[in-house]
């Protein structure tokens, strides 16, 4: 079988894989354990020495890695650079910090000595995603590798150049030859390798069903599992907001790589109030966002990864509206080559509709009017996702309040949009998945946390 790589933007066949065989993957996994188990053994100060110079291969090679982006996926260039420095980022952050987040630590017994060790699991399978193709394997592969595992990567197939290019990073930086490896596989393969005794643990990044699907293999095998599952984030405008800051804000939040991410603001919740004014100047913002070939200067909303994601996501805007919702700008498939959607905004959206209940993942931004504080929270939390979230007020108390203590998600934001860093933890609830990435969190999920009791004889 071989894996084709259509350029997103012209419809151009640009590479092809063929498939490896089963005999190829149980080598590779082989391999991988067998770095790992000398890994394991390895001092902090040297797998930091690696992780630093893994940094500087990114930095160094930004341009490249950024245009193997845009010919993938259709990742409009420019954030294709911020990409790989976020990567560049996310290992230097381990690479400081990982041997102090595993550091042993002493608990007090009537022992002689009780601690507690962070040991690693061994080889780790990744199942990533598209939209992020190095951003969301380096957000784990960081840790990972760090605290002492193997990895081994399944990526989305219309990005495994991306996928060999993360493996050929790891070796010109320095690691064994065979701790992280890239599996060019489709779901039975990978379905096999969850199975596989070499394999300890599983993360996922992907749809609620693709995780479930994970999630029940792995249950069957007892393999510990990370589940991120995309998320339909609340973006909450209080009647006291800064509009022009949110507005800006929201544009970014909601249109950056092309509306293909898990953490963007999905659904702007407005309190009456303000919603005229914030509704009105979003849609003059978004009538400016400029639509095209990824590569040229000046052009914000590139194509959807994939024509089948383009016309799922039209779909969705379709039936919405059919439904009762107001399309104030967008909402029409262009006559061009490529997978182009442009930017949307649906306003009059209810319970009932796609665009209520449904993630979109792509340029469509949905507007909510509410009453006041206390129906924009029960929206915020009316939906089956739980990832991010975020509340937009001059009173920082009252924000603070909302964002720690109503908004049901992973994570939440006072004034700002919902965003991945490595100095915090990343992960949702509900359908939005279980486990957490990044921080010390995330390097803690994938060791064993191993007690240690000694009594005096």
């Amino acid at each position: 079988m071989a894996f084709d790589i259509i350029n997103p933007a012209s419809g151009e066949n640009i590479n092809s894989f063929e498939e490896m065989t089963a005999q190829e993957v149980q080598s590779i996994l082989q391999q991988c354990a067998d770095s790992q188990r000398a890994w394991a053994a390895t001092a902090f100060s040297e797998r930091a020495r690696l992780m630093k110079s893994a940094h500087d291969v990114l930095l160094k090679n930004k341009e490249s890695y950024a245009a193997l982006m845009t010919q993938e996926m259709g990742k409009v260039y420019p954030q294709g650079i911020a990409e790989v420095e976020k990567c560049a980022w996310a290992c230097e952050f381990y690479a400081d910090n990982a041997e102090q987040f595993l550091a042993p630590e002493d608990v007090p017994t009537e022992a002689y000595h009780s601690f507690v060790t962070f040991k690693p699991l061994g080889v780790v399978l990744a199942v990533m995603p598209w939209n992020f193709p190095l951003w969301q394997v380096f957000r784990f592969a960081a840790p990972a590798l760090m605290a002492g595992n193997g990895a081994v990567l399944k990526h989305a197939p219309n990005v495994f150049g991306c996928s060999l290019l993360i493996e050929e990073i790891f070796r010109e930086a320095g690691f064994p030859e065979n701790l992280f490896r890239s599996l060019i596989i489709d779901i039975p393969q990978t379905t096999e390798v969850i199975r596989n005794p070499l394999v300890a643990a599983v993360t996922i990044t992907s749809s609620v069903n693709a995780g479930r699907a994970v999630a029940a293999e792995a249950g069957k095998v007892l393999k510990k599992c990370v589940l991120e599952l995309g998320g339909s984030d609340p973006f909450i405008v209080l009647e006291d907001a800064d509009i022009d800051k949110a507005v800006e804000v929201g544009i970014v939040g909601r249109f950056q790589n092309s509306g293909q991410s898990c953490i963007a603001a999905k659904r702007f919740i407005i309190v009456e109030a303000v919603y005229d004014e914030f509704e009105k100047k979003f849609v003059d913002k978004v009538r400016q966002l400029k639509m095209g070939d990824p590569s040229e200067e000046g052009v914000y909303i590139g194509p959807q990864a994939r024509i089948d994601l383009r016309d799922g996501l039209h779909d969705q805007v379709r039936r919405s509206v059919e439904a009762g919702a107001e399309l104030l700008v967008g909402g029409e498939v262009p006559d061009r080559p490529g997978a182009f959607y442009p930017p949307t905004v649906l306003a009059g959206v209810k319970p009932g509709m796609a665009a209520w209940s449904e993630e979109l993942f792509g340029p469509v931004a949905t507007l909510i009017k509410v009453k006041d504080e206390k129906e924009a929270i029960d929206v915020a939390n009316g939906t089956d996702f739980g990832l991010g979230g975020a509340v937009w007020t001059r009173d920082l108390a009252r924000g603070e309040r909302i964002a720690a203590d109503e908004i049901q998600s992973g994570a939440a934001f006072v004034n700002d949009m919902s965003k991945s860093d490595p100095r915090m933890p990343f992960g949702g609830i509900r359908n939005s998945g279980y486990g957490r990435e990044l921080s010390i969190f995330g390097i803690r999920e994938f060791v064993n946390v191993h007690g240690v009791w000694v009594s005096r004889i």
